[in-house]
Parts: structure tokens; C-alpha cells; sequence
């Protein structure tokens, strides 16, 4: 299914773009939770600039969006596309944030089925800035939804056997509040997504 654009501003796109880029920075970026080589404070740091970088994208979007007169789509769909990549970031900038707060991974590396959810959202992120680029192009993009949709599912059950792992009693209490804080961020991070390709989805259904 092909996006059927009104001819202008096409470049604010290119916002998308680059929000949509961010999240794979993020996710790349909070992969190493599960390398203890380095430091959670040096994490968190670094997921706290691509935070920020994804407000001055996101900020500009806006102020663009408010001087344009003519959009290539539904405006309210702009805001609300560009508010969803935004909040791909913050859930994982919180999660990175918890687990410098909490020095949850100092002495060792994350339960695997955190690991498997790190896993699971370098693919989201990955296929999310590839989207966008076929978003802007208005190539067909069922793809990304269905793919998103998919990826997100494989992140449920992960979770899923987080928490079972969590509660058989393999933690103390304090470690299991800990790793199921961080758990949720990461559950969150990959729902955003999801919450994004529905965006997309929609968009394109109007549009067409």
C-alpha cells in the first residue's frame, strides 16, 4: 500500500527521517546494557544526548509544521507521528537512566530474556529508519506494519518469561523491583513502536 502525498512541503519528511534514525541510535546505544565492559553512567549518558537530539528534531518538526500552510498529509497525523517516534526515545533513555540509578548491571550482565529484548529492539529500531526512508520515497510500506506487529509479539513473550524468571525466585526482592523496572521500559520502548507503525498504517489508509 502506497502513500499518496499532496505536493507540498515534501522536506518535512526528512524530520521523520531523522527522529526515525534516532530511534535506531537508541536502540543501538542500549544493546551495550548487555556488555559490562561499559559503564552504565557512560550509557545513560549517551542515551540522554540522542534524547535531547530527538527533542531538537522533534521541536523543529513542530515549528515547521506551525509556519506550513499546505501539508504533505493530515496535520493533526503529523503531530501525532512525530510525538510517537519521539516517545521510541524516552522509553529507552529511561530504561538506560534506571539502570545507572539502580547500578543494576555493575556486577553482572542483564537476565538472557533482557538481553532477547535488547535483541528484539535493535531489529525494531533497524527496520523503523529503514521505513521511514521508504515513507518519504512513498513506496509500499504493509511491510514495516506487518513487520513491526511481528517483532513487537516476539517482545511480548520475551517479556513474558522476563517476569516468570524474575518471580521463581532466583532474586532477592530488591534485585526482582530493580530488573522489572527496567524490564517495563524496554516492554514500553517496543509497544512505542508498535504505536508508531499503527501511525503509519493509518496514515497511509487515509491518504491512499
Amino acid at each position: 500500500m502506497r502513500l499518496r502525498l499532496r505536493p507540498k512541503q515534501p522536506e518535512l519528511f526528512e524530520y521523520f527521517i531523522r527522529a526515525a534514525r534516532n530511534t535506531a541510535r537508541a536502540t543501538e546505544a542500549i544493546a551495550d546494557l548487555a556488555a559490562p565492559e561499559v559503564p552504565a553512567k557512560e550509557l545513560s549518558e549517551r542515551l540522554v544526548d540522542i534524547e535531547h537530539a530527538n527533542d531538537e528534531v522533534t521541536h523543529e518538526l513542530y515549528n515547521k509544521l506551525n509556519s506550513s500552510f499546505i501539508t504533505p498529509f493530515d496535520r493533526d497525523d503529523m503531530y501525532r507521528l512525530g510525538a510517537r517516534l519521539d516517545n521510541v526515545v524516552d522509553h529507552l533513555e529511561h530504561a538506560a537512566t534506571l539502570a545507572h540509578v539502580y547500578c543494576a548491571f555493575d556486577d553482572h550482565r542483564p537476565p538472557p530474556e533482557m538481553c532477547q529484548q535488547l535483541e528484539v529492539l535493535g531489529k525494531l529500531g533497524e527496520l523503523a529508519a529503514a521505513s521511514f526512508e521508504d515513507f518519504a520515497a512513498k513506496r509500499d510500506l504493509k511491510h514495516y506494519w506487518i513487520g513491526t506487529n511481528d517483532l513487537e509479539n516476539q517482545a511480548d513473550r520475551i517479556y513474558r518469561h522476563l517476569l516468570a524468571n524474575l518471580f521463581s525466585g532466583k532474586y532477592d526482592a530488591l534485585t526482582v523491583l530493580k530488573l522489572k523496572e527496567i524490564g517495563d521500559g524496554l516492554e514500553e520502548a517496543a509497544d512505542a513502536f508498535e504505536h508508531v507503525a499503527n501511525t503509519v498504517e493509518a496514515i497511509v489508509v487515509k491518504e491512499s
